[in-house]
């Protein structure tokens, strides 16, 4: 495969990324790909840098170094940390949603989702108030948003509560919303922050079935933070693993839930310790432990992150 075939399956190429804040260094040197269709789950403890990283994607920082590319289906290639804000979601296709659920509680859902496409809908109005007077190309693009809301709406399992105000949802089906909102923006990119916290395990499992069908069918690439590591795990092509804002790990789960790095990280011991630990506990256990998500009460017990 040439070099020009080798760039183009990657949707997302950070490099050297680093995001200063005075003197605190919060990525140092980061560099990771995503590649085009899959599922890649930016993991590590609380504090790596995970959300940072995803500021700089997303417009919200500006890093102070490095590259991050978005290379989009049709050939077309943007700088994101060279764009304007606004032009990250419009120009470049990048959506995201973010740890706190952040819809319009007193709308209904189906106007939660239209409100994301509004800029198809200013255009269809020429940008003026002509589109009140429901000329044909103005009624075709609300037709045409409904149409695409009531479909998000039945990929995630919302249709039957359509005209509900998205705040009497249980916490589970808001999160759906969310995504489903964001997918209509028809984002190449899809950046989820957290998506799973405070999911039960029914509402796990509705937003994996709702993940893997928006990348089995629509092509969007999805690239997740997530302290579920049973959901990292079930859903995740690739995983890249930070650490005080350094990778620490890069593969597919199967190589990072046994990679001596990520143990150490997550049980809060230092390398050196790790044989120690695994002889202690046993491989098993610890790798056990990572696929269902408990790592965190490991860690306590071992007296925390150093």
């Amino acid at each position: 495969m040439d070099m020009q075939a080798s760039v183009n399956d990657f949707i997302l190429q950070v490099e050297h990324l680093s995001m200063k804040f005075g003197g605190l260094v919060a990525i140092g040197d980061l560099s990771f790909q995503a590649r085009r269709g899959e599922i890649t789950a930016l993991i590590g403890p609380n504090g790596a840098g995970k959300t940072t990283v995803f500021n700089c994607i997303t417009g919200f920082y500006k890093p102070t170094e490095g590259m991050i590319t978005l290379n989009k289906r049709d050939g077309s290639t943007y700088l994101l940390e060279r764009l304007p804000n606004h032009e990250i979601p419009a120009r470049a296709k990048v959506a995201r949603t973010f740890q706190n659920v952040r819809l319009f509680p007193g709308m209904t859902l189906l106007e939660n989702l239209l409100v994301a496409q509004h800029n198809k809908l200013m255009k269809a109005s020429g940008y003026t108030f002509l589109g009140l007077f429901g000329f044909p190309t103005y009624r075709r693009a609300v037709g045409e948003s409904i149409e695409l809301a009531r479909h998000w709406l039945e990929k995630a399992d919302l249709i039957e509560r359509a005209d509900d105000p998205a705040g009497d949802l249980p916490y589970g089906a808001q999160r759906r919303l969310e995504i489903a909102r964001a997918m209509c923006t028809g984002p190449e990119l899809l950046c989820l922050d957290e998506p799973a916290a405070g999911l039960n395990p029914k509402e796990s499992a509705s937003l994996n079935e709702l993940l893997n069908d928006i990348k089995d069918n629509t092509g969007t690439s999805i690239l997740l933070i997530e302290h579920d590591m049973s959901v990292v795990m079930q859903i995740s092509d690739h995983v890249v693993v930070l650490e005080y804002g350094r990778k620490i790990s890069d593969g597919n789960p199967q190589s990072v839930r046994t990679d001596p790095r990520v143990i150490a990280a997550y049980l809060g011991v230092a390398d050196e310790q790790v044989e120690t630990v695994l002889t202690e506990v046993g491989d098993e256990e610890v790798i056990e432990q990572l696929d269902a998500g408990k790592v965190a009460g490991a860690a306590g017990k071992r007296g925390g992150r150093r």
